[in-house]
């Protein structure tokens, strides 16, 4: 009987001590966790801040943005493009641009309803589902059409132009714009700049015009690097030349 007792006592004292060693781990792991999980907060809260102070120096000082310069320039579908310069033809690469475009070797006319011309526009691939042709006001009015402000892709009731190449000419019955002025956005400077896709803002211009220019759109995607288009006439108007920079300012 004192050899059972002695031996419980010794079982509940091995027991005791696993249960003492096990709560002690437990308590080493919950103490391991909480720290992670504070480490967390800290660095979430820290990036959050950050981030708060970026938008608060874009508020305050305005988000610099550089700026490219767009010259005239059509967009054409693929039928269009062997209309114009032969069955079968694809367009050849001249140089890279954003979101995949890029601006190509060929060049057309465009001619207005009054027969005047505008010669070497050059044509933007790859090729669309819609043909558009994008001018400023001044080759509007030197084509004769009355060109509308739009978002691109917005062709509905536009100016109608003629459109000659080297192997045939098309006619759009609507597709001559002037490109409402925007700025490209990868979804980092968006969030920098604190504006979202769509978001109209305003941008000024710290030379000796001082522009400011209102109606700005925001446009954002994934394949956009940073910069605002504006065309040859605000351009010139304003001062301002591919690699300046503009304040985005509200």
């Amino acid at each position: 009987m004192f050899r059972q007792d002695a031996s419980l006592r010794r079982y509940a004292g091995f027991a005791a001590a696993d249960t003492v060693s096990v709560n002690s781990n437990k308590s080493c792991i919950t103490k391991r966790r909480i720290d992670m999980d504070n480490s967390n907060v800290a660095l979430i809260t820290k990036m959050v801040l950050e981030a708060i102070e970026k938008q608060k120096a874009s508020a305050e000082n305005g988000y610099l943005v550089p700026v490219g310069v767009s010259a005239r320039h059509i967009h054409l579908t693929q039928e269009h493009v062997e209309a114009l310069f032969g069955e079968g033809y694809q367009l050849t690469k001249k140089k890279e641009l954003m979101g995949g475009q890029y601006a190509s070797n060929e060049t057309v006319t465009i001619v207005g309803l009054k027969l005047r011309a505008i010669e070497n526009v050059r044509i933007l691939g790859p090729v669309r589902s819609k043909s558009q042709v994008e001018v400023s006001a001044t080759d509007a009015i030197r084509l004769g059409v009355k060109a509308p402000i739009r978002e691109s892709g917005n062709t509905a009731g536009s100016a109608a132009v003629a459109v000659v190449g080297p192997k045939g000419v098309i006619y759009l019955n609507e597709g001559c714009i002037i490109a409402k002025r925007h700025i490209h956005m990868a979804p980092k400077d968006a969030m920098a700049a604190g504006v979202h896709d769509g978001d109209i803002v305003s941008v000024k211009a710290d030379n000796e015009r001082g522009t400011v220019f209102n109606h700005v759109q925001i446009r954002v995607d994934d394949s956009f690097t940073l910069e605002m288009h504006i065309d040859t006439d605000e351009a010139n108007a304003s001062k301002i030349a591919t690699g300046d920079t503009v304040r985005i300012i509200c």
